[in-house]
């Protein structure tokens, strides 16, 4: 199964960057219909992954994909699933 990965590690300070590289990854998974995104905020002090969360719940946001997956081994992963 294809997936694209996205790694906010780099781009963890700013705000804007965050969104437009989540936006981007989303058009992109679904232009490519591929099934899977992987985000990766990192553990760190949970701040990041709560943004990216709040980003992916926001309605707009939420009917361009299936569902959204916590990773319950790895704290720092995100799974977002689409459906085509």
């Amino acid at each position: 199964m294809a997936k694209i990965v996205l790694d906010l590690h780099d781009i963890f300070n700013s705000g804007r960057e965050i969104d437009a590289e989540l936006n981007r990854v989303i058009v992109e998974a679904r232009e490519k219909r591929v099934a899977l995104v992987e985000i990766i905020p990192g553990k760190g002090s949970g701040q990041l992954k709560k943004r990216v969360l709040r980003f992916l719940g926001q309605s707009e946001i939420r009917k361009l994909y299936h569902r959204l997956e916590k990773d319950d081994k790895n704290f720092g992963r995100i799974f977002v699933h689409f459906r085509f």
